[in-house]
């Protein structure tokens, strides 16, 4: 299995990031990628890129170097009802959403609001991806979010860093394991996404691919190793 896009990376504009985009795309390229996304974080995140970044963001070449370049942002999930922290006006100037729940953004706290917070973010016809669902500290119930995902067709995402035994999320292997299973149940696509917040990283599944792998999941399923198919789902024309 090769991914052949990196949609979830950050660059120096998220706060808590190390690389430029220029620096993340050169990586991109050395990797192989046919196609490199960047999402820095919504305005709510400590850090954040003030909302011009998002408005001015057509400046961006849609080839630098080779690699396809795409637009986006990691929005940040504020409430229980799946609110966003990117309004409509300003989401025209971006490619695709990944909505994530956010501990600054947003406080855990129970398995049914949080899923709800989640499945209400899955509504807004602009988000097109969750991020990290792995994440343990914000818990959540997988069969309604699978559930949820398959209905609202939007698609749920394989996070190689929180997959890092170094990483700060919890128990993102066996959240992942849980998830991966009902999709591969119900049919539900997922996205594999580095989450990099330097150049080293973008391109880097290793954690992710090894689960994959493991449970046997299906390919098709995978959206991110068909470009052709990917750009369908997101809508994109250039």
């Amino acid at each position: 299995m090769k991914i052949l896009i990196d949609l979830h990376t950050h660059t120096v504009s998220s706060g808590h990031a190390y690389s430029t985009l220029q620096e993340n795309v050169q990586e991109a390229k050395n990797k192989g990628l046919e196609y490199y996304g960047f999402s820095d974080h919504g305005p709510m995140m400590p850090g954040a890129p003030h909302i011009f970044h998002f408005q001015n963001i057509k400046v961006v070449p849609r080839e630098i170097n080779g690699v396809k370049v795409l637009r986006g942002v990691e929005a940040n999930i504020i409430d229980f009802k799946g609110s966003i922290d990117m309004t409509d006006a300003t989401l025209r100037y971006i490619d695709y959403v990944i909505a994530s729940a956010h501990m600054p953004c947003i406080i855990s706290r129970t398995i049914d609001e949080n899923t709800n917070a989640l499945i209400g973010a899955m509504k807004n016809p602009r988000v097109q991806f969750i991020g990290h669902p792995d994440d343990g500290r914000f818990q959540v119930d997988y069969k309604r979010l699978v559930k949820a995902a398959k209905e609202e067709n939007v698609i749920l995402e394989v996070n190689n860093s929180s997959l890092d035994p170094k990483a700060f999320r919890q128990n993102g292997r066996e959240n992942v394991i849980e998830m991966l299973k009902l999709c591969k149940e119900l049919e539900v696509q997922v996205l594999v996404s580095s989450d990099a917040h330097i150049s080293f990283s973008v391109g880097e599944f290793n954690y992710a691919l090894e689960i994959l792998t493991e449970l046997n999941f299906p390919e098709h399923l995978v959206i991110n190793t068909n470009p052709e198919k990917f750009l369908r789902f997101i809508g994109f024309t250039q």
